[in-house]
């Protein structure tokens, strides 16, 4: 992975990381909070969308339509999906698995479907990411996963996991093949998943309503960073780094998560942590070597 590449991929880690702590504090609003910041980051990044448009030729083919639509759908699913496991099992359980299992398939899809090369260090670098990941969640704990009352929350992850494997398999496609601009890709992925989330939010319009009083602030800057971080992701990718490589590089969010934890709410870090942390790292340097 270049060194532009690999610098995109970590910016869009701390736009990650950031965004996350923020939608942390309007988790009570629920769906009316992810229709309300996909609305503001629709709205933030128009502008560029339309000065791609008139300046880039953009050919409007049938399959660019529906690679966008399709990729909206899967965002909206792994949502849907994601809050419906932390609903009937324990977040340390799906979390963990959901952000270990997506890299994972993500890259195992690469090698296999766009026929990305492999290398030793590549394959080291990405297995330290998902071991790091499930340290940090787990807090070092990860065969509490194999546990009877856990399986549930894992067989949700690995789901999620996988709707996460097929977005960033497809947008990668996209960006790569069909030669989609990234900022056009996931602002009209963002906007056709408002768009599917709209006749729900309509039955209960006041509550809706009510629901978002006191939250627009963080729906704004949720709205900026979430879709920022993920265009760097897909520059990345349309600029030749290989999905086998930035899928599990994004996992550096964790490890910025866990520092800000540590240094800006002072959450005690055991040596699960630490230990995930230094695995992260370890991944990256290899990721980056490859």
């Amino acid at each position: 992975m270049t060194t532009t590449a690999l610098l995109m991929v970590f910016a869009a880690a701390l736009a990650h990381a950031t965004w996350n702590l923020l939608a942390k504090r309007a988790a009570h609003v629920g769906p009316v909070f992810v229709f309300a910041y996909s609305l503001c980051g629709v709205l933030i990044f128009s502008p560029w969308v339309a000065w791609v448009l008139i300046h880039d030729d953009i050919q409007w083919a049938i399959p660019v339509v529906v690679c966008i639509v399709i990729s909206g759908a899967l965002h909206l699913a792994y949502g849907l999906c994601l809050q419906r496991g932390y609903q009937v099992a324990d977040l340390s359980v799906v979390y963990p698995v959901a952000r270990g299992t997506g890299p994972l398939l993500s890259s195992i899809g690469a090698l296999l479907f766009l026929r990305e090369p492999a290398s030793v260090t590549g394959v080291g670098g990405m297995l330290c990411v998902v071991l790091g990941v499930m340290m940090i969640a787990t807090q070092g704990q990860i065969r509490r996963l194999l546990q009877t009352q856990a399986m549930l929350g894992v067989r949700w992850g690995i789901l999620t996991g996988a709707l996460i494997a097929m977005y960033t398999l497809l947008d990668a496609y996209g960006v790569k093949t069909l030669l989609i601009a990234p900022v056009v890709f996931d602002v009209a992925s963002t906007a056709s998943r408002a768009v599917l989330m709209l006749p729900h939010l309509l039955r209960k319009p006041r509550q809706s309503v009510l629901a978002m009083r006191g939250q627009w602030h963080l729906a704004w800057a949720v709205g900026l960073l979430s879709p920022l971080g993920y265009i760097l992701v897909l520059f990345a990718l349309r600029d030749g780094a290989p999905v086998s490589l930035v899928a599990p590089a994004r996992e550096m969010s964790m490890l910025l998560a866990t520092l800000a934890g540590l240094y800006l709410l002072r959450e005690p870090v055991g040596w699960g942590r630490l230990a995930g942390c230094c695995a992260i790292g370890a991944g990256v340097v290899l990721l980056a070597s490859s």
